[in-house]
């Protein structure tokens, strides 16, 4: 609770926003509030929508944190109630570990350390998911710790087994990265129960419990989440300069955070105590480093072994943060706290039981009070960036109709989400979307946009590109400015809309087109992912879906084999992520064009993207004989074998992959790029 009446205290004098990664989670819990119908603007739609909030990061932090927005509010300070409550997990957590370990009393103070980390101070209030993640995952790993002691500890019991693959399988859907921190723990004892039948047999149903519990999840997103992965990892660790994995610098990286991150008023009397107690027993001949580590407790020894274990799996992350490391924090507290303890104990001889008690207590107090000067130095007390006002000022234009707002200026106070967040406040549904980095997408840009939001002067990230978008909007007779704020650096932000009576050019008739090209195989799809991006960027809400659906089923009622019909309707399902809707297009594609190898082809990867590749087989074994000796559905049909335990078709496939991808290289090679400004087809 004091904790709390801290963080909400600072929290009511800091004036910053939301950065791009805060209200980017800001914004995933609004989506999973609303989808559970808790919050104004939303409503159940089913499971596979929730799954679709949740396309790269998991789901059940946004859950969570969106059931606490129901109650608490969705404005950023008012979201940050659910810090407060995975605090009080970790210290729940915590306390309960320490007290396993050595006592009540080590629990409360074991549980006062962590509260006084600055790390974790910080986190508890910056909206992200990491408090989340060290929580769980500390949670994760005390249970497991308590499954794996021996029988005459306690270990081994059914419920403990069932609740630490609850803990761990909950980690997981907070975030992926709880794999760093608990699969080399999880394999520990899993290899030490080979020899023990009944914990093989929880083993067994533990990893059945965790895998039905991200399955659902994976299954929908696997896809997304893989190239989302990539890119938070490799391609942003490339990005971001961080260092070779194996170099000094790496290794290096985060214990060298450490004094900053536990504060050195709580790391230097933990040492001290350590020092003392080695100094004491080495000078006593008692026994060495290597005894000391004998006598430890199974307990020690796995607190210990888990935060070397974490240790390693986060440095070998190629991307490097110092908030990454979260979940090691809590175990680096109970160490410390162990360090105090022991500090106490070499004290009291000396100053006995009530004088050293009261050097540590005032020694937690200074601790406290660094971490309140450390706290109060971060505040950030200026007016913050004219975002609030320019998203109030088109909420008045637009209520609550569904919006998007073009946003060329791109920096941590003002970005697409962080405009985003503010514009869904309350039930609202204007969202932000940030284009302008590529030139070759601002004309499109001016034909599709209603509301845009310029700066003058530097436009942030994207500096050049977006100055010349920005000044092609004031050129642009299509535009007026609505209104204008100050900004810093003598810039100004400034909200422009479409003139009265000036059409918006629909997306409609290019997306029937794109998608009627996608029979031409590699070269149409090639034109698919080049401009339904920016497309989608430009209208963040997908209402050229529902409009393109009415038409196609208009179509087809006329005429049940129209063909543009039928590819829109394909395209659109696959695009929403929903397999099973989409092959019955395709298949209807395939029969009206047996000869043709792409709707087979693309009926044969919808089926391998929703696990299915057996079916994935049968489509191509069904297929005319020139279709399945096509180099692509070669390559399908002995994937597609392989993967329901043909290894034969996997060694065919070494041969058959190149082929295909040189069959496809020579068809991009052969068709050009449609020009994205081409005219749709007459009558659409």
């Amino acid at each position: 609770m004091l904790a709390t009446a801290a963080d909400r205290h600072w929290l009511a004098l800091d004036r910053r926003l939301p950065s791009w990664d805060q209200a980017d989670y800001l914004n995933s819990a609004v989506d999973h509030g609303r989808a559970l119908g808790l919050l104004a603007g939303g409503g159940w739609r089913g499971v596979a929508a929730l799954l679709d909030l949740s396309p790269k990061i998991p789901p059940l932090a946004s859950l969570v944190n969106g059931s606490v927005m129901a109650v608490a509010g969705d404005s950023a300070d008012q979201a940050s109630w659910a810090l407060a409550l995975w605090h009080g997990l970790l210290l729940a957590v915590v306390a309960c570990w320490g007290r396993d370990l050595a006592g009540r009393r080590f629990a409360l103070l074991a549980a006062l350390v962590v509260a006084l980390l600055p790390a974790l101070a910080e986190l508890r209030v910056d909206y992200t998911l990491d408090l989340a993640l060290a929580a769980t995952t500390t949670l994760a790993l005390w249970l497991l710790g308590r499954w794996q002691r021996s029988s005459l500890d306690g270990g081994g019991h059914w419920f403990t087994a069932v609740a630490a693959a609850l803990a761990i399988g909950a980690a997981v859907l907070v975030k992926q990265s709880a794999l760093l921190v608990l699969t080399l723990p999880s394999l520990w004892c899993v290899l030490r129960s080979f020899s023990r039948p009944k914990r093989m047999l929880q083993a067994g149903v533990a990893l059945a419990v965790v895998i039905g519990m991200a399955l659902p999840w994976l299954h929908h997103n696997w896809i997304t989440t893989l190239g989302g992965t990539n890119r938070a990892v490799v391609v942003s660790a490339a990005q971001e300069g961080d260092p070779p994995l194996l170099s000094l610098a790496s290794l290096l990286w985060y214990p060298r955070l450490w004094p900053g991150q536990l504060g050195l008023a709580l790391l230097l009397p933990a040492l001290a105590g350590a020092g003392l107690a080695l100094w004491r027993r080495r000078a006593q001949r008692a026994f060495g480093l290597g005894q000391a580590w004998e006598r430890l407790s199974p307990g020690w020894c796995w607190l210990i072994g888990c935060a070397a274990a974490c240790l390693l799996c986060t440095t070998l992350n190629p991307n490097k943060d110092g908030r990454y490391i979260a979940p090691l924090l809590p175990l680096l507290a109970l160490l410390l706290a162990r360090g105090w303890w022991q500090l106490g104990l070499e004290l009291q001889p000396r100053l006995g039981a009530r004088g050293s008690a009261a050097l540590l207590a005032a020694g937690l107090l200074g601790g406290g009070g660094a971490l309140l000067r450390e706290r109060e130095l971060s505040l950030q007390r200026q007016t913050p960036a004219p975002a609030a006002a320019a998203m109030a000022e088109l909420r008045r234009q637009v209520g609550t109709a569904p919006v998007t707002l073009l946003t060329v200026p791109d920096g941590p106070d003002l970005n697409e989400q962080t405009l985003t967040s503010l514009g869904r406040l309350g039930g609202g549904q204007a969202l932000a979307r940030n284009l302008g980095g590529r030139s070759g997408d601002h004309d499109l840009a001016l034909r599709r946009s209603s509301w845009v939001l310029l700066a003058t002067g530097d436009q942030g990230t994207s500096r050049a590109e977006g100055q010349a978008l920005s000044e092609s909007v004031r050129r642009d007779g299509r535009f007026q400015r609505l209104a204008h704020w100050p900004w810093t650096q003598g810039r100004e932000v400034e909200l422009w809309r479409r003139r009265a009576g000036v059409p918006v050019e629909a997306f409609d008739g290019t997306f029937i087109r794109l998608a009627r090209g996608m029979e031409r195989g590699p070269a149409g799809l090639r034109d698919v992912f080049a401009q339904i991006g920016p497309e989608h960027q430009l209208d963040g809400h997908f209402l050229y879906q529902e409009r393109v659906r009415r038409w196609a089923s208009e179509r087809l009622q006329r005429s049940t084999h129209d063909p543009d019909a039928l590819w829109s309707l394909a395209l659109i399902e696959t695009l929403r992520n929903r397999p099973q809707a989409a092959l019955p297009w395709y298949r209807r594609l395939q029969e009206q064009a047996p000869s043709s190898p792409w709707p087979a082809a693309y009926r044969a990867v919808v089926l391998l993207a929703d696990w299915h590749p057996g079916s994935a087989a049968n489509v191509i074994h069904d297929s005319t004989d020139a279709v399945s000796h096509h180099p692509v559905m070669r390559a399908l049909g002995n994937l597609s074998r392989g993967l329901v335990g043909h290894p034969l078709s996997l060694e065919a496939l070494r041969v058959s992959l190149p082929e295909a991808l040189a069959a496809v290289k020579a068809d991009l090679e052969a068709a050009p790029p449609a020009g994205k400004t081409a005219k749709p087809p007459a009558g659409r």
